[in-house]
């Protein structure tokens, strides 16, 4: 028993030819921009025209984030091939660049529109792992990150020549960790939905429970995939930014403990009519 994977990368639809990968990618944004519209909305801190502004600039530049990042850490892959860069589609996304920058760039239009910043992180935190829940799905189709050969009911079968170049023999299966990805993002999404519903937290805590619970399982993910990486200390490269990620975060997590600030009412003196 095993996954099969997908025998191409784009989706025909009539006259149309779509490339899954981006169509997935695309697919989480517009759910995330939907989630968190609703929230802002239902927080009183803005609109869902806001959130599509915000979104219209953060998620092209976390895009090119995202790439920036792949390229720089296995520049080795396109050094003599510089036009390389500009093929998104083929995969290759860094999911630390596509987070700072597009948080930065969106934090930015949000305070620019006067939205609470912290409260706005709050209302777009379950929307990320919605996000990369969704868009992990690009993976399977391109038949790339998966990890360490597995006999497991679960195993992922790639093609003959995608196990070949890997440096294992044609018929090899692998661990789907596109597939655990999508799966933990999926659980994360709810939970932070649950916390946001039933614990009292300040603003812009919320946010820093994603980022330690999105690392900390993408630490073990990361440690099963078999693609080239650098490694330090024999560990790979994200693994360690998911470690200062995570600590950061549990630090930030516990220096924002204690209930939220109730808001201060202020009290309008109505003047004395003259006697």
């Amino acid at each position: 028993m095993s996954i099969p994977s997908p025998s191409t990368g784009v989706l025909q639809l009539g006259p149309l030819r779509l490339n899954a990968y981006g169509m997935m990618i695309a697919l989480g944004v517009i759910a995330a921009v939907w989630l968190a519209g609703r929230r802002v909305e239902k927080r009183g801190i803005g609109t869902r025209d806001d959130m599509s502004s915000i979104a219209m600039i953060a998620v092209p530049i976390g895009i090119v984030g995202a790439r920036l990042y792949h390229v720089i850490t296995d520049w080795s892959k396109f050094s003599n091939d510089l036009f390389a860069i500009v093929k998104i589609w083929q995969g290759g996304l860094g999911i630390w660049g596509g987070i700072l920058f597009g948080v930065v760039s969106g934090v930015f239009v949000a305070r620019r529109r006067g939205m609470p910043i912290a409260a706005t992180l709050t209302c777009i935190a379950p929307a990320l792992p919605l996000a990369q829940s969704i868009g992990r799905w690009g993976n399977w189709f391109n038949q790339e990150l998966f990890g360490r050969p597995t006999t497991l009911p679960w195993a992922l079968r790639v093609s003959d020549t995608t196990a070949i170049s890997a440096g294992y023999k044609a018929g090899t299966t692998f661990h789907p960790t596109f597939l655990y990805e999508s799966l933990a993002c999926a659980l994360l999404f709810i939970v932070l939905l649950a916390l946001d519903k039933r614990v009292p937290m300040r603003d812009g805590r919320l946010f820093a429970v994603y980022t330690a619970g999105y690392t900390a399982f993408r630490f073990f993910i990361e440690g099963l995939r078999v693609d080239q990486a650098h490694l330090i200390g024999g560990m790979r490269l994200n693994q360690w930014v998911a470690l200062i990620v995570f600590f950061v975060s549990v630090a930030v997590i516990v220096a924002m403990r204690g209930e939220p600030e109730a808001p201060v009412e202020i009290e309008t003196a109505l003047p004395e009519s003259p006697g």
